[in-house]
């Protein structure tokens, strides 16, 4: 391939028949946007045109002929373009894949067996944890009763202190919560 083809290739992309078609992926005029699902979306746009370059490749290669020559180099260049597209692209996507996954695909497993064991494993741990503090609530609540029935005035106090301590943690909660405008976020009490 002479220079010449390569500052074609370079500058756009390949459309059918081996046509020159530039590519869109101009964002200068455009606003950049940080919006994770929006990059996640190029990269999914980009994943698309990357496999129809790969299925243009292959018809290109399974008829080859002489003439298909500047075709195929055009394609592969378009490929190589788009596969330094998505590569840019990806840098802008924070996504971890744990090896599980990886191994679990490599197996021949479907992954959505890892995201049933972690929802499982959540669940289970989560039911253990609500065990523990129904447990300490029923705890707190029996020490009360006896503490109440022994040191009833003391337990009278407590009970004064925790109050006046919840209703200022409260007010706090409420003043953290005035909007700029002056309004006021207020949460419905059940």
């Amino acid at each position: 391939m002479d220079t010449s083809q390569n500052a074609t290739a370079a500058t756009g992309g390949s459309g059918r028949n081996g046509v020159l078609v530039p590519q869109t992926n101009d964002t200068t005029g455009a606003t950049v946007v940080d919006d994770p699902k929006q990059n996640l979306n190029e990269v999914n746009n980009s994943i698309q045109k990357i496999l129809g370059l790969i299925h243009q490749l292959y018809l290109t290669i399974s008829s080859f002929n002489a003439a298909s020559q500047l075709p195929l180099l055009q394609r592969l260049n378009a490929l190589v373009i788009e596969l330094d597209n998505m590569a840019k692209l990806s840098e802008k996507c924070n996504i971890q894949v744990p090896m599980e996954v990886f191994n679990l695909i490599d197996d021949g497993k479907n992954p959505d067996e890892f995201t049933r064991d972690v929802i499982n494993s959540c669940i289970a741990k989560n039911q253990i944890t609500k065990g523990k503090t129904d447990t300490f609530k029923s705890l707190r609540k029996h020490l009360l009763e006896e503490l109440e029935q022994t040191f009833p005035d003391e337990v009278e106090s407590y009970r004064e202190i925790r109050a006046a301590s919840a209703s200022e943690t409260k007010r706090l909660a409420q003043a953290q919560s005035i909007l700029q405008n002056g309004d006021m976020k207020v949460k419905p009490e059940p």
